[in-house]
């Protein structure tokens, strides 16, 4: 039967018209001879039924033909078309009453006409549904489903899961009992409780959950309680995406790792949001990235007049404009720019805040991943520090108003080039800040963002769907989380909160063990972990060892002087920071040093600004590395003295 339904649905588009019209004809001939017969003595004799019979095909088939009866596929058959066939049929009676009247003077009942119509009506329709029905039922073979969640969004996604014909709903379950017991199209609605039996005597082996309006606290609890069933998980947008139109309701997706952390939405002042933005001309660097982007996508819902993108990836600039571009259609005008442009350049930055007038920068242009900087120390330490250093210099003497930071937990007591490099670039800032007289600067930091470029989850998502092993460095780290819009919806208000100098700090909430996370997204997809205790497990979770300089566990304060603000998420920290002449100092050295290729000179000045810096391993970068093996002294006694030299002039 499957090969039958495969081969229908190859068929040409004329063929299956044709075979459409000709069922119409079918029925409107049976209709005809149904309805007349069933009238005492009106079923003429030939050729005058014959003559009744191309009248009412006369009547019939043009109208339906006008109404697009032959222009809709029949697997997409629903409510909608049974109306427009209701109103050709009615129509068709219409003019075959005018047509009785004005030619064949009243030879057929008007009982007759009814009775025709409502024939006509019932054969066609129930006939289209047969064949809905028919070419959309899933084969045997098609993955067994159960929709939690029997509202709106359960009945839609039903009516799409009915049109593809590739999956088999066999229950809908709620939460609510007054839904449990019922049927939503011929499919009954159970409680969560009947969740294990159907599992396991109906083969369920996916559950979409439908609850678009729950709060991400009851989501998490619901993904919880499905864990141990063993079943693949999917879901549909949040409401937040459906309204603003992001997301249709039937689009089904793989979980959401927001929703495993359990986090009730993030209060949002509009007031705070609009702050910097709304009718201002605002620079995002690093606009191409995961927070950059994401930055871009948020500020051009606040209605800024001008929003500049600044991107040294001509790919990346490519797509978050086409992106952009797309979303602004219809919307608010706003004037997109973007700029192929490097941090370093202090001139490239100058002109473009001033050509443009740009009166907030949000800073998200920086190197992040730990091992990747550490085997590069000198590119690190000059895109975040002297990047940071030269646009955040540009911004004053542009003019800027606001300048934001978005800076990372990694720079706290950091054991890494990485988050000492950060640290630096908010030394840097805090510094400036005194002799700013227009800009104000303030840094943002938080933890690691879920689905960002080189995060965690998505390296997991690949390495579940080709079989595991899913890899964790250590089954003791732990990470604070946060997906990238929450994040970067703190960051707009928390920039508008900062008094100028200040670290701001988002609440991340608990840190969430990376083995646990691997652990949950392996169950969610319908897998299990395979380890000591279960051999049989499908996907293993291997421990490969802390990678160079990463800590086990983050932390997002140095020191414990930390104070509110006016937001339950936003923390002030009060941190230490060395004056700013000797930054100066230390800066110019900087330069010096990469100028030279001095790459342990470079550390050197690190572990001197940024006093909690404590280096976890030796200098792994790759080239001081290769000019030590291959012999070349000269760099390294060079460097040796350049180090004796400034650890002579530590910062106190």
């Amino acid at each position: 039967m499957e090969t039958v339904r495969r081969a229908v649905r190859k068929w040409p588009r004329g063929i299956k018209r044709s075979i459409a019209l000709s069922f119409d004809v079918g029925c409107v001939l049976t209709a005809t001879v149904i309805a007349l017969a069933a009238e005492p003595g009106t079923l003429p004799a030939n050729p005058a039924l014959e003559r009744l019979l191309l009248i009412a095909l006369a009547c019939s088939i043009p109208v339906f033909t006008a109404f697009g009866l032959y222009r809709s596929m029949l697997r997409a058959v629903g409510s909608r078309m049974t109306y427009i066939l209701a109103a050709a049929v009615i129509v068709s009676c219409l003019l075959l009453t005018v047509v009785d009247s004005s030619y064949l003077r009243w030879e057929i009942p008007w009982t007759a006409i009814f009775r025709f119509g409502f024939l006509l009506l019932t054969l066609a329709g129930f006939g289209r549904l047969v064949a809905r029905d028919v070419l959309n039922r899933a084969p045997s073979s098609a993955r067994t489903l159960v929709i939690y969640g029997a509202g709106e969004a359960g009945r839609r996604l039903a009516e799409a899961l009915a049109a593809s014909g590739t999956l088999r709903l066999v229950a809908f379950v709620d939460d609510d009992v007054r839904r449990q017991g019922v049927s939503m199209r011929g499919v009954r609605v159970e409680s969560p409780d009947e969740l294990n039996s159907l599992v396991r005597h109906r083969g369920v082996s996916l559950v979409l959950l439908a609850m678009p309006n729950a709060t991400r606290r009851r989501r998490s609890e619901i993904l919880e309680s499905l864990r141990p069933l063993g079943v693949a998980v999917q879901t549909v947008p949040e409401l937040s995406d459906i309204v603003s139109g992001a997301a249709l309701i039937d689009d089904i997706r793989d979980v959401q790792i927001g929703d495993l952390l359990g986090r009730d939405a993030i209060p949002t002042s509009e007031d705070l949001q609009d702050a910097c933005i709304r009718g201002r001309s605002v620079m995002v660097t690093g606009a191409g990235g995961s927070i950059g982007s994401e930055l871009c996508r948020q500020i051009l819902g606040r209605r800024p007049q001008r929003l500049v993108l600044v991107e040294l990836s001509e790919h990346a600039l490519y797509q978050i404009d086409r992106e952009l571009r797309t979303l602004a259609a219809g919307q608010h005008p706003v004037d997109i720019v973007s700029l192929l442009g490097s941090v370093n350049s202090k001139s490239r930055m100058r002109k473009i805040m001033r050509s443009y007038g740009v009166r907030t920068v949000y800073h998200a242009a920086a190197y992040k991943h730990v091992p990747i900087v550490e085997e590069n120390v000198l590119e690190g330490i000059n895109n975040n520090v002297i990047g940071t250093w030269h646009t955040a210099e540009a911004a004053i003497e542009a003019g800027v108003e606001t300048f934001v930071l978005i800076s990372t937990d990694k720079a706290v007591n950091p054991p890494n080039v990485m988050g000492a490099s950060k640290r630096f670039a908010e030394i840097v800032l805090q510094g400036l800040q005194h002799s700013a007289r227009q800009t104000r600067f303030c840094m943002v930091r938080f933890g690691n963002v879920l689905d960002s470029s080189g995060s965690v989850v998505p390296l997991f998502r690949d390495q579940i769907r080709r079989g595991g092993p899913v890899t964790v460095t250590h089954p003791e780290v732990s990470r604070y989380f946060m997906t990238i819009p929450e994040a970067v919806n703190l960051v707009l208000q928390a920039g508008s909160m900062g008094m100028g100098g200040d670290v701001l700090v988002l609440e991340m909430g608990k840190p969430v063990r990376i083995a646990d996370l691997a652990r949950r997204m392996i169950e969610l997809s319908g897998l299990s972990v395979r380890d000591a205790e279960h051999p049989e497990g499908d996907i293993e979770i291997r421990f490969t060892g802390l990678r160079p300089a990463e800590k086990l566990h983050e932390e997002l304060l140095i020191g414990k002087n930390v104070t509110g603000t006016g937001h339950p998420m936003i923390l002030r920290a009060v941190e230490h920071f060395p004056p700013w002449d000797l930054v100066q100092l230390r800066l110019r050295d900087l330069a010096s040093a990469m100028e030279e290729g001095d790459v342990a000179g470079a550390r050197v000045i690190l572990e001197d600004v940024v006093v909690e810096y404590k280096p976890a391993i030796e200098l792994a970068d790759l080239v001081w590395r290769q000019n030590a093996a291959s012999g070349k002294l000269g760099v390294a006694a060079a460097t040796a003295s350049k180090v004796t030299d400034l650890s002579s002039r530590r910062l106190n």
